[in-house]
């Protein structure tokens, strides 16, 4: 496998998003693989941000740690990132504002604000002359980074547009004139068109596509790009969207959308769920099928609101006061965001449930090339509804009629049709508020029954399965792109290693974590980006196996697949 790894850093507010942003697209359109994640500080400007793309002619769904090259448009760059380079790395930096330490080899001075000064009369377009030395860095031509480019800036006018290509076109000019010895031998790509995209956009995009006519959120990281994406294409797709004065009006109107009809959603992080909390209660009480995005930072309370964090496992699936049925998705790569998102309405409307996606801020601002969706693959389940054929059940229709399945079909309370009652208090079957002990059991036993269903279509775990392992990695969510590339490089040493990710965490799928991991003696390691071991302690709650070693990694920061290779190495020792 041939690859590049680029790291551009620098302080926020200098474009580093961009560049890296400008690159990643640049190198898909080449027909090679990428996947960029993104690191930055809470603060509009200052501090420190990076922006990683890594680019292969083989398929990646992690970061390396090990560079290629280092566009440093800071000091802090250099000081905290040289470490990272290989030995035949590259720097690229601005002699005017970064001062090289001895003996660093390979390193290329461009003078980025001077050149975009003296190139476009605006020392803003520094960040072009940046990209384009970093393209020439890896030895690509100019003409799909000028067509990149155009796209990018167009909404903001010609001049601009045109103004960025000068720069660009400078600073790939410069490398390749002066400094032609540093220049590496491109990858060839293979021509294939793909989608380059962070997981907030597959899951904005996936609900979409799965008919969601409803949004209401108030702006938390990592979920705030989901809210931008349907505002920004709601009107095109007839999406209301709106961002009230906090999560719990936001949880609120997401479950009085979902009760007149329509497909609805929410998106918050742990701070916000918090508040949404006694919303998700009443749509479990008043049976109603809501989806919410629940996008996992570095707690407890702020704790780092723009790192990475897998702590709220236990939260999202116990999140609630009292027992009622709930489902929790954790999509283990970015194109399983979008199915995960249209798989979720389906089940939220099958057993008129609430329903969260489990997300991380790695996942959801990392960016992966994948392949176009197959919208033809979609289905669509509203679940039980009554229609006007239905007429003898309209005559004395019931929202909360006890069932076997425990799923009462639903009507639309504003179609003309039968009244439809419901309440926050326990209920009877016609939804008026009882206080009987009897129909109290009842109707939580009528709710409860569901789960006996969600447990029977549970998502199946992913397991790639090694004959004869000494090992087998155990994850879920966000790792699964760092484990699968730890195990392929544990099997090419020899210690023969299998993977168990879920894309589901809830309903539990016993049986296939339990098949898996619970039978020929094969050490099992888990890796998760918590202090506490949180899947591990749920194995040993639902199938009472304890696996034999927990990697854990709390620092904000995701795993790479050599952390989890010496992780693991160690174990086997």
């Amino acid at each position: 496998m041939a690859e590049l790894n680029y790291l551009v850093g620098g302080e926020a507010g200098q474009g580093v998003q961009t560049i890296g942003f400008v690159l990643g697209k640049t190198m898909a359109r080449h027909g090679l693989y990428v996947f960029a994640d993104q690191d930055y500080e809470s603060r509009v400007r200052g501090g420190h941000s990076f922006f990683r793309v890594r680019m292969s002619d083989s398929p990646v769904g992690a970061y390396s740690p090990d560079l290629d090259v280092l566009v440093s448009l800071d000091q802090r760059t250099i000081d905290l990132h040289q470490s990272e380079l290989k030995n035949d790395g590259v720097v690229i930096y601005d002699p005017d504002k970064v001062t090289m330490p001895p003996g660093l080899k390979n390193a290329v001075g461009v003078a980025f604000e001077k050149t975009a000064t003296e190139t476009t009369g605006n020392k803003i377009m520094a960040n072009s002359v940046a990209t384009g030395a970093a393209l020439a860095i890896g030895g690509y031509d100019t003409g799909i980074l000028e067509t990149v480019l155009g796209e990018e800036f167009s909404r903001m006018g010609a001049s601009v547009v045109d103004s960025n290509l000068k720069a660009a076109r400078a600073g790939y000019e410069y490398i390749k004139t002066q400094s032609s010895s540093a220049i590496k031998r491109p990858i060839n790509g293979d021509g294939q068109k793909r989608m380059l995209i962070d997981g907030n956009g597959a899951i904005a995009l996936g609900a979409l596509v799965a008919g969601c006519k409803f949004v209401a959120g108030y702006p938390m990281t990592p979920t705030s790009s989901i809210l931008e994406y349907i505002a920004d294409k709601g009107r095109k797709y007839n999406v209301v969207m709106l961002q009230p004065e906090d999560e719990i009006a936001a949880i609120n109107m997401v479950v009085g959308a979902a009760y007149a009809g329509v497909r609805a959603m929410t998106a918050t992080s742990g701070g916000g769920f918090c508040l949404m909390v006694e919303g998700i209660s009443l749509a479990g009480m008043t049976e109603t099928p809501i989806v919410c995005v629940l996008g996992q930072r570095s707690g407890p309370a702020i704790g780092l609101p723009t790192r990475t964090e897998q702590g709220e496992l236990f939260f999202s699936i116990f999140s609630g006061h009292g027992d009622f049925p709930k489902a929790v998705f954790s999509p283990p790569t970015i194109e399983d965001c979008f199915h995960a998102t249209v798989s979720a309405f389906n089940l939220a409307d099958r057993y008129q449930t609430p329903v969260i996606i489990l997300t991380d801020h790695h996942i959801a601002s990392s960016y992966q090339t994948i392949n176009p969706f197959d919208l033809s693959k979609v289905e669509i389940d509203r679940g039980e509804f009554l229609t006007d054929g239905d007429a003898a059940k309209l005559v004395d229709y019931k929202r909360h009629r006890l069932t076997k399945s425990g799923v009462s079909p639903r009507a639309y309370p504003f179609s003309g049709g039968p009244l439809v009652v419901t309440d926050s208090d326990e209920h009877d079957e016609a939804g008026h508020m009882i206080e009987d002990t009897l129909l109290r059991t009842q109707m939580m036993d009528k709710r409860m029954k569901k789960m006996e269903g969600m447990t029977q279509q549970v998502l199946t775990p992913w397991y790639i399965n090694n004959p004869g392992a000494d090992l087998i990695l155990v994850g879920w969510g966000s790792t699964f792109g760092a484990i699968y590339e730890a195990a392929n490089i544990l099997n090419k040493d020899g210690i023969r290693t299998s993977v168990l990710q879920l894309p589901q965490v809830w309903p539990f799928p016993a049986d296939a974590v339990i098949s898996a991991i619970g039978r020929n003696g094969t050490r099992s390691i888990l890796v998760e980006n918590n202090a506490t071991a949180q899947l591990a302690n749920l194995i040993r709650m639902e199938t009472g196996i304890s696996v034999n070693r927990s990697i854990l990694k709390y620092d904000g920061r995701p795993f790479s697949a050599d952390m989890i290779v010496k992780e693991a190495q160690k174990e086997l020792k």
